[in-house]
């Protein structure tokens, strides 16, 4: 006899980040209607259509993670996720920003009937390594605010990140800095950091000959303080904005015994 899964019902938390993921697939919609797919992403390889195309791969594989199933993609390395990156655009040839937006929506409609019944503690093996099931929703909210960012520049129209959607983004952001440390930069760094966000919470950054350590409360004598204001937070996190800028536009401050390490903080990790 075969016995039915156990249910778990959404706290309050878990239905915000369901809800804002929801929102963001439709964000996408409006965001997309009516545009060019062959507009140059600034700064990228990819147009908007193609950075669409990639948006509804990565919703699909991501509603089928959270559905357990096993999908390799990369090593989590930067190479490796642009190889599978490149590989994935080729396999789909889908190019109509319209169609493709609508595929993000329903992907992220997808994960969130995936996870719903599932302990949020579950965990998942994923294209950066493992974390559990509500980390990988964080995760799915990161990666659809960054790319959707990305178009919005190339389109010239509103982006979807607040400071809200920022804080849920945190628990990935997080999980993810120790694993994309780039090892060139961060090489025999020592260094312990206080990050805060306005109006948010923060928490520690250790370095010990170049390898990040990430909790709560500083292990030992804060050396930087950075205070961020979140969307700045998120943008320079994505690599989508420089320190030095967000410095000299007020939104970033830091003190302590070496503020000068804050401009050079975020090169310490290679965003993926």
């Amino acid at each position: 006899m075969t016995l039915p899964l156990p249910q778990h019902s959404p706290g309050a938390a878990r239905t915000t980040l369901f809800e804002a993921l929801t929102a963001v697939g439709d964000q996408a919609v409006a965001l997309l209607a009516g545009c060019r797919g062959d507009t140059p992403i600034p700064g990228a390889e990819w147009t908007v259509a193609e950075a669409a195309n990639h948006l509804a791969m990565a919703n699909e594989l991501m509603a089928a993670l959270a559905a357990g199933e096993e999908r390799p993609y990369g090593d989590g390395s930067p190479g490796s996720l642009a190889a599978a990156n490149a590989a994935s655009l080729a396999a789909l040839p889908e190019r109509d920003p319209a169609v493709l937006a609508e595929e993000i929506a329903r992907q992220a409609r997808e994960f969130t009937a995936a996870a719903g019944p599932r302990a949020g503690t579950d965990p998942v093996l994923t294209p950066l390594g493992p974390m559990d099931l509500d980390t990988l929703g964080a995760y799915l909210l990161t990666h659809m605010l960054g790319h959707l960012y990305d178009i919005a520049v190339a389109l010239g129209r509103p982006h979807p990140i607040d400071r809200h959607r920022v804080e849920l983004a945190m628990p990935f952001l997080r999980t993810a800095m120790p694993r994309v440390v780039d090892p060139r930069s961060a090489a025999g760094h020592n260094a312990c950091y206080r990050l805060r966000v306005r109006g948010g919470g923060g928490f520690a950054v250790t370095f010990t000959d170049g390898v990040a350590v990430v909790g709560q409360e500083p292990p030992r004598r804060v050396d930087c303080t950075i205070l961020t204001e979140p969307v700045a937070f998120f943008l320079i996190a994505l690599g989508r904005y420089t320190a030095t800028t967000a410095l000299a536009r007020g939104k970033v401050l830091a003190w302590g015994r070496r503020p000068w390490l804050a401009p050079a903080f975020p090169g310490l990790f290679a965003a993926p």
